[in-house]
């Protein structure tokens, strides 16, 4: 449960208080909206399980609401803020801490500020591995964030991240109501919607319903992934079906990518694919069967994918 002194700061009143004393304002196009509800401040402390010395990542602290659970159940924290003032008001709570990681990297209850832009960031050569991220997300970098995060080691043990709550059920949808983020992030990593957070646990209160996502990237031993070359292929097969996902997938692949009809048929009977299926209804494991057989798939002059 997070301490007396973290509840204290959780209430609308306490967030606007704090962000009228440092004269600042929530600013709309960077998602910024501060958690409230001590409710599922709880809940993502106990899906997140923080343990002392814990490596965290959380990218845009806000007010450092999070930032104090966090650091009340003792993780070393590294948190990325883009935004100037709030750095600022960052610097001037968590002093301490902050002085703890100067002395003592990765000491517990220790916190690392790095101001900047989360997507200008090599995100996983921050932090040594073993290490979590845990973070209310900024909405509008949802997308890029999980690439940067799952796309190159060392990845994270365990994401526990707040997003859009229509994103968090497009991540973990299953075949039928899949998208290219879902395939993604289900190639990577196991992925479950923990929770739902209404727009009132919030100051001010976002537009829409927001939701706790779980992803829990797969281990070495765990993971069939491919190599890295052989892995882009599949994302650009994956990306080429996407821009026409309720069409036919034959039909598709064969308007997307310059492929004789003929060799697309083959492919997805080899595949085990039904020709008349959507793209949104393909498991990752039929996406990976695809791929092998209409391997390599490469770019031709005009920059369109092609597989010979």
């Amino acid at each position: 449960m997070t301490s007396r002194t973290v509840r204290s700061r959780v209430d609308p009143g306490a967030v606007r208080r704090t962000l009228r004393a440092a004269g600042l304002t929530a600013r709309h196009g960077l998602s910024q909206n501060f958690l409230v509800d001590v409710d599922v401040l709880d809940a993502i402390i106990a899906e997140a399980a923080p343990q002392p010395g814990r490596r965290v990542l959380e990218i845009g602290p806000g007010l450092g609401i999070l930032s104090a659970a966090l650091l009340d159940a003792g993780a070393a924290v590294t948190s990325i803020e883009l935004d100037a003032g709030l750095a600022a008001q960052l610097r001037s709570t968590f002093g301490p801490a902050l002085e703890r990681a100067s002395i003592e990297p990765s000491s517990p209850g220790s916190l690392v500020l790095i101001e900047g832009d989360a997507l200008d960031e090599e995100l996983t050569a921050l932090l040594a591995p073993p290490y979590d991220v845990v973070a209310n997300l900024p909405y509008h970098v949802t997308s890029p964030i999980l690439h940067r995060l799952l796309g190159t080691p060392p990845r994270p043990e365990r994401i526990v991240v707040m997003l859009q709550r229509e994103v968090a059920e497009r991540i973990a949808a299953p075949p039928g109501s899949m998208s290219y983020l879902s395939v993604f992030v289900q190639y990577h990593a196991r992925v479950r919607v923990a929770f739902r957070v209404p727009a009132a646990a919030f100051e001010p209160a976002p537009a829409v319903e927001s939701a706790v996502v779980v992803i829990e990237p797969y281990r070495d031993a765990d993971a069939d992934l491919l190599p890295i070359a052989e892995e882009d292929e599949l994302w650009r097969l994956v990306q080429a079906a996407f821009r026409e996902r309720r069409k036919m997938i034959h039909n598709v692949l064969a308007r997307q990518l310059p492929i004789a009809a003929e060799r697309v048929a083959a492919a997805l009977a080899a595949a085990s694919i039904d020709p008349q299926r959507r793209p949104q209804t393909l498991a990752v494991g039929e996406w990976l069967a695809l791929r092998e057989q209409l391997t390599p798939i490469a770019m031709d002059m005009r920059g369109r994918h092609v597989a010979p």
